[in-house]
């Protein structure tokens, strides 16, 4: 039992947070939530072990799925100022979970559909918080790549001012509705104990590594739809399948041979690119920022945007076309 104790340890650690942008500060809280939550919640994981042989590669994956869905617990119960940091890693942690149960596919049954469609409404649910964090964290980025440009500074510092302005709005908005995101939060949980009901003993290898080709294959047509139309939808499209990619990779861990490094660096370079997309589509209608700067910033935001791309077009060696009207 102590070796089964270990293993399932180690799948703990191996699903910790490396969020990118948010500093070192935010990377040390992600652990913390994560080691928290999974304390709290171990005795209800580790329980299935008494039904479930451990060295079954569907439990493992039960326990990945299960300790990424107590961590979102954990972190959307940050407060004060670290409420939006927390909900970007709540987010991370629930495609994490999400991406293990597609996993399962079928295997897993109905129950398995069920709660991915409960997750994804979370996850959905949380976006216009999380996009107004972004939108002033692309802000911050860029006023520190122009940070000799006179004229890019003053219009960047006044637009981080009218994002963080929305950002606290939003943020005001979701809590009056869902104080401390209480509602959600106990919604995770039931769906977190819905987890050890699934036939997770039905999943092996073979299935595993079908799913995770099947996802590459989505991934590397969305990868030549994306560079061939330009389009920011295509492209976010890219962003999501690369992303499911390597979460699977690793959910799976040693059996991805540790995870391909190189769809992990796509995700992230894609991630940046939406990112600034992100910040073009906050210049148009219902924009936070005044008209008279809302031209100047989606220009600063395309021009770092079109380097972005090349760079990515180098990285993955395919010829990209220009990026359309977002």
């Amino acid at each position: 039992m102590a070796g089964s104790e270990r293993r399932s340890g180690d799948l703990r650690a191996n699903a910790d947070v490396r969020p990118a942008g948010l500093g070192a500060l935010a990377a040390r809280a992600g652990r913390r939530a994560h080691a928290q939550a999974t304390t709290r919640y171990a005795g209800t994981v580790a329980s299935v072990g008494e039904w479930m042989d451990r060295n079954d590669i569907g439990l493992q994956l039960h326990d990945y799925a299960s300790a990424e869905l107590a961590r979102a617990i954990a972190c959307l119960g940050w407060r004060g100022s670290r409420l939006h940091a927390g909900v970007h890693q709540a987010r991370k942690s629930l495609r994490r979970a999400r991406a293990t149960l597609a996993l399962g596919a079928t295997l897993l049954g109905p129950g398995a559909r069920v709660i991915d469609r409960e997750l994804r409404q979370v996850n959905c649910g949380l976006s216009k918080l999380r996009d107004a964090h972004a939108l002033a964290g692309v802000l911050d980025y860029l006023l520190g790549r122009h940070a000799v440009d006179e004229q890019a500074l003053l219009l960047l510092h006044r637009a981080r001012r009218a994002a963080t302005r929305d950002r606290a709005a939003r943020a005001r908005k979701v809590l009056a509705k869902d104080p401390q995101l209480r509602a959600r939060r106990a919604l995770l949980a039931t769906l977190l104990a819905a987890l050890h009901g699934l036939p997770w003993h039905l999943l092996d290898a073979d299935a595993a590594d079908a799913a995770l080709l099947h996802s590459r294959v989505r991934a590397d047509a969305a990868s030549e739809r994306a560079a061939g139309s330009g389009d920011a939808d295509d492209w976010h499209r890219w962003r999501r399948r690369a992303r499911r990619l390597s979460q699977q990779q690793r959910a799976l861990d040693d059996r991805a041979a540790k995870a391909d490094k190189h769809d992990k660096r796509l995700a992230v370079l894609l991630g940046h690119a939406q990112d600034y997309a992100l910040l073009c589509e906050h210049c148009g209608r219902g924009s936070p920022f005044t008209p008279s700067d809302r031209a100047s910033l989606r220009a600063l935001a395309e021009q770092d945007l079109g380097r972005l791309r090349t760079r990515i077009a180098q990285f993955t060696r395919t010829p990209i076309a220009p990026a359309s009207e977002a």
